[in-house]
């Protein structure tokens, strides 16, 4: 076949037909990765990694994992589910593991909405939580966070609707740095159909400091309508194996592993886990998550001396409020070595990361703070 007659059949070829709802679902945007640059020391202060590299220890349990790479893994992640289970002091039934804590709220959607269905949740707010409601066909109903970034409760709660079917909570919200005091909580949860589950994404609560924030997992205790969401990624390091887990009742959890993706979380992510759970290696891990704590005290209360006017933070990042300074505020901070997340008109995600980072993050905002 020609050139000419290749060039013709591909043009006229039928798309294939996709869901026309697909096109209002946004793309989600990672932070930029760091590149290297000749004479300057480029720091990723996106992505809200943890900038500690993994523990000797959980590096051996990878090493030995990897020798059985030509096996599936256990679907199950019997081992895994145990040691989860007893670490937080729930029943193995009402575990739920998935490839990182997205997949499992992926999944939640999926079992709960139908095409039409409604999701309520804070808007700014975590990226993902409009993208995997509009992938399941299910319509997200955003409501506005308070001038002090935080979730509104009481405009969530007027917000459910017999429509609704998941509301999400995120706490310590990403990306503005406050997290979810008990008083709140419970009254929201009291307001709430029993009904409709509700979703506690706790992606960073072991930097929460906060003494008024309460633990999901007590919470989900006493509300059979409450899952909370962890991940391994954040305080333990393990963001490259995307591992996180659900705590739900059995028929949730239950549904949550009917939906699972088969053998989704690899044997080299269940004995990363493992590994990390060992008492030693987790007080290691939860030393440098105080030590993540400290710096991120400090960054913020550097900024708020600048005039910056930065929300409470209770994860391992913070919020400037840049509004439609943000495209330039970002660019500046590129150009002295610093990769931040922008948010259009709205403002910039700054990872608590390396001392280094960090000092000179406060260095250069003091020269952009206006």
């Amino acid at each position: 076949m020609s050139a000419a007659s290749t060039a013709s059949t591909v043009e006229s070829t039928v798309v294939p037909r996709l869901r026309a709802s697909l096109a209002a679902v946004p793309s989600y945007v990672a932070g930029r990765p760091a590149v290297a640059r000749p004479g300057l020391e480029v720091f990723k202060v996106s992505s809200n990694e943890n900038p500690y590299p993994p523990l000797p220890s959980v590096l051996a349990a990878i090493s030995e994992a990897a020798t059985t790479l030509n096996r599936y893994p256990d679907m199950a992640a019997t081992a895994m589910v145990a040691a989860v289970a007893e670490r937080f002091g729930v029943a193995p039934s009402t575990i739920a593991t998935a490839t990182g804590s997205v997949r499992l709220l992926a999944q939640l959607v999926e079992i709960t909405c139908e095409p039409g269905d409604e999701v309520v949740h804070a808007w700014r707010s975590f990226e993902s939580y409009p993208i995997v409601t509009g992938v399941a066909g299910a319509r997200s109903v955003l409501v506005p966070l308070t001038a002090d970034a935080r979730h509104d409760l009481p405009a969530m709660a007027a917000a459910v609707t017999d429509a609704t079917r998941l509301v999400v909570l995120c706490s310590p919200n990403n990306p503005t740095g406050p997290a979810l005091r008990a008083a709140e909580l419970e009254e929201f949860l009291a307001a709430v159909p029993a009904d409709v589950l509700v979703v506690l994404d706790e992606a960073y609560r072991e930097f929460v400091t906060d003494p008024d924030t309460p633990d999901g997992v007590d919470v989900f205790r006493a509300h059979p309508n409450v899952v909370v969401l962890r991940t391994f990624s954040k305080a333990y390091g393990l963001a490259g194996l995307r591992v996180g887990f659900a705590v739900a009742h059995p028929a949730v959890a239950e549904a949550l592993a009917k939906s699972a993706t088969p053998f989704g979380v690899s044997g080299i992510a269940q004995a990363a886990v493992l590994a990390s759970l060992e008492p030693a290696a987790e007080a290691e891990l939860l030393q440098r998550v105080s030590a993540l704590v400290a710096e991120r005290d400090h960054v913020v209360a550097a900024l708020r001396a600048q005039g910056w006017p930065v929300p409470d933070a209770q994860g391992n990042f913070c919020w400037l409020p840049t509004g439609d300074r943000t495209a330039d505020v970002a660019a500046a901070f590129g150009a002295e070595g610093l990769v931040v997340r922008p948010f259009a008109g709205e403002g910039l995600r700054l990872t608590v990361a390396e001392t280094a980072a960090n000092e000179r993050l406060v260095s250069v905002a003091a020269r952009l703070v206006g």
